[in-house]
């Protein structure tokens, strides 16, 4: 289990509101999902929409425990916009999905509790 996942790792370092509001973190619609089955570990492609003035953005997510591709589409998500491109094998993520680990660290969605805009930003 990476070290990330494990509920026993202590708070990190304390940031300024600055270095928080520097990570933007947006809300979008998954509006299609595939498996990636060439990835090394089990994942999911996801073409996630964040609203006019982001567009839609490509995922690569390690989501394969809990979701399947049918279900997926038309969930709202978090995902941090303004990290650079990612190669994952011969496919390029755009966006960092985000999610929290179950009691096995395998990834749980997070996302709003109620439908909002595409492409409101976490604050």
């Amino acid at each position: 289990m990476h070290v990330l996942h494990d509920p026993a790792t202590p708070v990190a370092a304390q940031i300024d509101f600055d270095a928080f509001l520097a990570v933007d973190i947006r809300v979008g619609t998954i509006v299609a999902a595939e498996p990636y089955p060439e990835a090394r570990k089990p994942a999911i492609k996801l073409r996630i929409d964040f609203g006019p003035a982001i567009g839609v953005k490509r995922s690569s997510a390690r989501i394969t425990e809990h979701y399947d591709c049918a279900t997926l589409v038309g969930r709202q998500v978090a995902a941090v916009v303004n990290f650079p491109p990612r190669q994952i094998g011969k496919f390029v993520s755009e966006v960092l999905t985000l999610g929290f680990p179950d009691a096995d660290g395998a990834v749980v969605l997070i996302g709003p509790g109620h439908q909002v805009p595409d492409g409101g930003r976490l604050f």
